[in-house]
């Protein structure tokens, strides 16, 4: 597990050299936002420890099995102590709901760990904020530290080599867009955190960026010409 402190308040995890999770330092401990593959939960808990806390609660981008994939594991050596939320539409799916039409893309590995809270746009776990960002997945969400505009953007962006929107074949990281759900939503999610205009994009798939909004603008507009 690679560790790479970003701000006073945000450690970067990335498991296999390619799937990120993140700490947040909080006042009564740490928010884990995603827990990466299976197998990862030791190397979690231990880079928490050696940040100085505990996990208090797990927050969830959405409901990929590269994201959600050590949930199980987590909850089970964390104990009820440990909050878990999910957005509310990826949490419906994996509780077995249909919630859109056709079939979903991407890997969605059977949980056992039922959420504790269902987030929609505006919540709050400590100091973040959430932001609805459907698209990749039909409840995606992202979430903003309200003490310094960073933002965990989950799966919306990408950036191995230069930053990309999820919504298209991208040579560098292909398997982002073989698993968005909508394509036109992703774009559109895109833009809404273009608006924020953050001061470190962190994503799901490559390095967080600082002053990110040149590379996102051209990200969008590359994203726009692919889809026409």
């Amino acid at each position: 597990m690679k560790t790479t402190p970003l701000t006073d308040n945000l450690i970067q995890l990335t498991r296999l050299h390619f799937v990120n999770a993140y700490l947040v330092r909080e006042d009564d401990g740490i928010t884990l936002v995603d827990t990466a593959t299976g197998g990862s939960a030791a190397g979690l808990i231990a880079a928490a420890a050696a940040a100085g806390a505990e996990i208090r609660r797990i927050a969830l981008t959405h409901g990929h099995g590269d994201h959600v994939g050590s949930l199980d594991a987590l909850k089970e050596q964390l104990g009820d102590s440990v909050q878990v939320l999910m957005p509310e539409l990826d949490a419906r799916i994996h509780a077995g709901e249909k919630v859109v039409d056709g079939k979903l893309p991407g890997s969605w590995p059977k949980l056992t760990t039922r959420p504790d809270q269902l987030l929609k746009a505006g919540d709050r776990v400590g100091s973040l904020e959430v932001l609805a960002t459907p698209g990749h997945s039909p409840g995606h969400v992202a979430y903003r530290d309200t003490r310094d505009n960073s933002v965990i953007v989950g799966d919306t962006y990408t950036t191995y080599g230069s930053a990309a929107v999820s919504n298209h074949f991208y040579w560098r990281f292909p398997l982002a867009a073989m698993a968005t759900w909508d394509k036109a939503k992703d774009l559109e999610s895109a833009r809404t955190l273009r608006e924020i205009d953050p001061s470190l994009l962190a994503v799901g798939h490559g390095r967080a960026l600082r002053q990110p909004g040149q590379a996102m603008d051209a990200a969008i507009a590359r994203s726009a010409r692919r889809r026409g």
